[in-house]
C-alpha cells in the first residue's frame, strides 16, 4: 500500500494532511502550501452547521423534531410547514436546492437573498420522503433556524459555541480579510475553471456561506474530528454530549439513492458515512477499508475529513484541486485506504 504522503506528493496540487490516531498526530504534511494555509473546504463544512443545531437543540434552545416553521413563520408558505429541522440534517427536506443550482451559488454570498428564495420555494419532494442532496440549501436553512433561536449570526454562534472553546482558532466561517493573504486559491481543471474563478473572489472567500464556506487548516479539522472521536471533548473542554454526537452520526438512509446525487449515499443527521464495504453501488470517499461507523463529509472530491471511532482515528484531508468527474472522489478513496492500511494497526 502507497504511503499517502507519496500519493499527494504525486498529485501536484497544494495539499494538508492531518491525521490524529487516539490523541496523537501521526500524520501531519503540508505539500505546496503552509501549514499555516487557509482552505476553502467546500461541503467539509456542512457538519459544522449542522453540529452547532445539534449543540443549541442540546442546549434546549430548538427541538429537532418541530417544524423549520415554528422558529422561522416565513418559511411554512408553499407547502413547507411539515419539514422539521430533522428532515433538514438527514437531507430530507425536499429542498435541494431553492431556486437551481446555478441561481444558488450565485446568490450564495447574499444571506438575506439566499433565505428569501428558500421561504419563497416549493418542495421537489414530501418531507421525509427520499433523501436529496441539500446542496447550499443545507446550511441556509440550517444557518437560519440557528439565527432566530440563537440571537446572533451563524458564524457568530459556530464561534462563540464550538470554535472558541476548542481553541480552533483556524476555522473560519467566512474568511476575514486579515487572513485573506494565508488563503490558498482553488485551481480548477478543464469545465471546473468558471467555478474555480467564482470561488477565488474576495466577496465570495468572505461570505458566510454555512454549507460550503468555512476556511481552515487540516490541523484544526483533525482536531475539530478528534474531539468527536472523544465524544464531545478537546483538551480537556466539552461541548458536546456523547449522546448529541451518538444521534448526529445515528444513520438516516441506508440502501437509498440519493434523489439528487444519484449516488447510494449513507446518510446521518449531519455527516455521510462511511462502508460497508460489500455495498458496490455506494460513494466511498472515506476509503473502501472504511467502516460502517465511519463518518465524515466530502467536498467536491476536492476536501474530505472523517472520524473513525473504532480505530479513535481522526483524518483531515484539504486539496485546492477541483476536477470535473469523479476523480477526485477516487484519489481521496486512494488517499484514506492508505491512511487505514497503515495507521489503523498501530505501527
Amino acid at each position: 500500500m502507497d504511503d499517502p504522503r507519496d500519493l499527494i506528493r504525486r498529485r501536484g496540487a497544494a495539499a494538508q494532511l492531518c491525521v490524529i490516531r487516539d490523541g496523537r498526530v501521526v500524520i501531519d504534511a503540508a505539500v505546496g502550501c503552509a501549514p499555516e494555509s487557509l482552505f476553502w473546504i467546500f461541503s467539509t463544512s456542512k457538519p459544522y452547521v449542522a453540529l452547532l443545531v445539534h449543540r443549541l437543540a442540546e442546549r434546549g434552545l430548538l427541538s429537532l423534531d418541530e417544524p423549520v416553521a415554528a422558529y422561522w413563520p416565513e418559511f411554512a408558505q408553499r407547502d413547507k410547514g411539515g419539514i422539521t429541522v430533522r428532515h433538514v440534517l438527514q437531507h430530507r427536506a425536499g429542498l435541494p436546492v431553492a431556486r437551481s443550482v446555478a441561481g444558488d451559488a450565485l446568490a450564495m454570498t447574499d444571506w438575506r437573498r439566499s433565505v428569501r428564495a428558500l421561504e419563497q420555494a416549493r418542495p421537489r419532494y414530501a418531507p421525509g420522503q427520499v433523501p436529496a442532496y441539500h446542496l447550499l440549501s443545507y446550511g441556509f436553512l440550517l444557518g437560519e433556524v440557528a439565527r432566530r433561536v440563537g440571537g446572533a449570526p451563524v458564524e457568530e454562534l459556530l464561534r462563540g459555541e464550538l470554535l472558541d472553546p476548542l481553541g480552533l482558532g483556524d476555522t473560519h466561517l467566512g474568511l476575514p480579510d486579515r487572513l485573506w493573504p494565508r488563503r490558498v486559491p482553488v485551481r480548477g481543471v478543464s469545465g471546473a475553471r468558471v467555478s474555480a474563478a467564482y470561488l477565488n473572489r474576495r466577496a465570495t472567500r468572505r461570505a458566510v456561506v454555512p454549507a460550503a464556506g468555512v476556511s481552515a487548516t487540516a490541523r484544526d479539522v483533525a482536531r475539530f474530528y478528534q474531539m468527536l472521536v472523544d465524544g464531545g471533548t478537546l483538551d480537556g473542554v466539552r461541548v458536546l454530549a456523547p449522546e448529541t454526537i451518538e444521534a448526529a452520526r445515528r444513520p438516516s438512509s441506508e440502501g437509498e439513492v440519493d434523489r439528487f446525487l444519484r449516488l447510494a449515499i449513507r446518510w446521518s443527521e449531519g455527516f455521510q458515512l462511511g462502508g460497508p464495504a460489500d455495498d458496490p453501488a455506494s460513494s466511498r470517499p472515506m476509503g473502501r477499508l472504511s467502516g460502517p461507523l465511519t463518518f465524515g463529509h466530502n467536498g467536491s472530491n476536492c476536501c474530505l475529513a472523517w472520524a473513525d471511532p473504532t480505530r479513535r482515528l481522526a483524518f483531515a484531508y484539504l486539496t485546492n484541486l477541483l476536477l470535473p468527474g469523479h476523480d477526485g472522489a477516487r484519489h481521496q478513496a486512494a488517499v484514506s485506504d492508505a491512511v487505514l492500511a497503515t495507521q489503523a494497526g498501530g505501527d
